[in-house]
């Protein structure tokens, strides 16, 4: 089954060599993964993107081309389709199959914490390993894996300085989807050592993801930014956290992809400063004028609030340096992430301009 999808990435990071060659994209239809999937074509790449098996894979498909429409790439024959889910062993051969790069993207994400942290952790941990299983089954030369700052920032530490070097804890009393990120991030780490054969991995640590979505289906974080327009949110937790921009993790994904440094490599991925819910609100208010007049006004302070939203009250200070060095990678501006944010979710029909 054949397909198109897309987004937009800054700047040709290409390989010249490279160009050309079959990259897989997992989860091709979710936010990450479409603007993956956009820089890879842009790039002049063949690409192959997994949707998952349950569920409408027609519909699965359908929200792709739509994103290829909306990121204004024309992919002709250069992007297909294909079925597996990180539940089950079943197509991941046949989809890894003559790809020289991978870009594993997909993981669960709820929009509330599960009881049983298990139905997290576990398609996580283990669709990890099989997407690097599959990955050296067919002689695929690099993963570059999404993971988190879940992984990197969330058990104790003197301090508030965060970089590559840092880990959360996983058998730290965190929620599902934190200690989930960090299992399988170390799981995919020992399966390399261990079971690798060659196959190189480099993992993404981003911070909180916002930017344009390309469809209805949003992350956790742009989610906050719809239901502060809708006027859903009265009031806001006191949280900072670091901010990046979808455009600028995909960014990552392509030169990650080929760059040599980069191999066995983990790159905190975050903006220029940390930010705040109620900050967010404030760049809206003060920049979309009426469209923004139902968004919150303050701020309360609740830990359970903040545990539900991933975040915590400390002021995290984030180090980057070593993307910025390795790639010269340049995060823009929080602002122009924000404002790009609400005008996708208004173009998309999300929010009642």
């Amino acid at each position: 089954m054949s397909a198109d999808a897309g987004a937009d990435a800054r700047g040709d990071t290409r390989d010249d060599a490279a160009s050309g060659e079959l990259v897989l994209v997992t989860g091709g239809s979710g936010y990450v993964g479409t603007h993956v999937i956009s820089g890879l074509l842009r790039s002049g790449h063949r690409v192959r993107t997994t949707v998952r098996t349950h569920g409408p894979t027609t519909s699965a498909a359908a929200g792709v081309r739509s994103a290829v429409a909306a990121s204004g790439v024309d992919p002709g024959g250069r992007l297909d389709i294909v079925s597996a889910d990180l539940t089950t062993d079943d197509g991941w051969d046949d989809a890894m199959a003559g790809c020289a790069h991978v870009h594993h993207v997909a993981s669960p994400f709820p929009s509330v914490q599960p009881d049983n942290a298990d139905e997290l952790i576990v398609p996580a941990r283990d669709g990890t390993l099989r997407v690097l299983r599959a990955a050296r089954d067919q002689g695929v030369k690099r993963v570059v894996m999404t993971s988190s700052f879940a992984a990197v920032g969330y058990s104790h530490k003197d301090g508030a300085e965060y970089d590559e070097s840092d880990w959360t804890d996983p058998e730290d009393d965190n929620p599902p989807y934190i200690r989930s990120k960090t299992i399988a991030e170390l799981a995919a780490w020992d399966f390399v050592a261990k079971e690798g054969d060659g196959l190189e991995l480099t993992v993404l640590n981003p911070t909180g993801i916002f930017g344009p979505a390309l469809g209805p289906r949003l992350s956790a974080s742009t989610e906050h930014i719809r239901a502060m327009l809708e006027g859903e949110m009265s009031a806001v937790p006191r949280a900072h956290f670091g901010m990046v921009d979808v455009r600028d993790v995909a960014e990552l994904h392509l030169q990650a992809m080929t760059h040599p440094a980069a191999a066995g490599q983990r790159f905190l991925a975050s903006g220029d400063r940390t930010v705040s819910l109620l900050w967010i609100a404030r760049v809206l208010a003060e920049h979309l004028g009426e469209r923004a007049a139902r968004v919150p006004t303050r701020e309360f302070d609740d830990e359970r609030a903040r545990e539900a939203v991933g975040v915590t009250e400390r002021v995290p200070i984030l180090r980057t340096e070593k993307a910025r060095s390795v790639f010269g990678w340049t995060p823009r501006d929080p602002v122009t992430t924000i404002l790009d944010t609400a005008e996708s979710l208004f173009r998309l029909g999300l929010v009642k301009s």
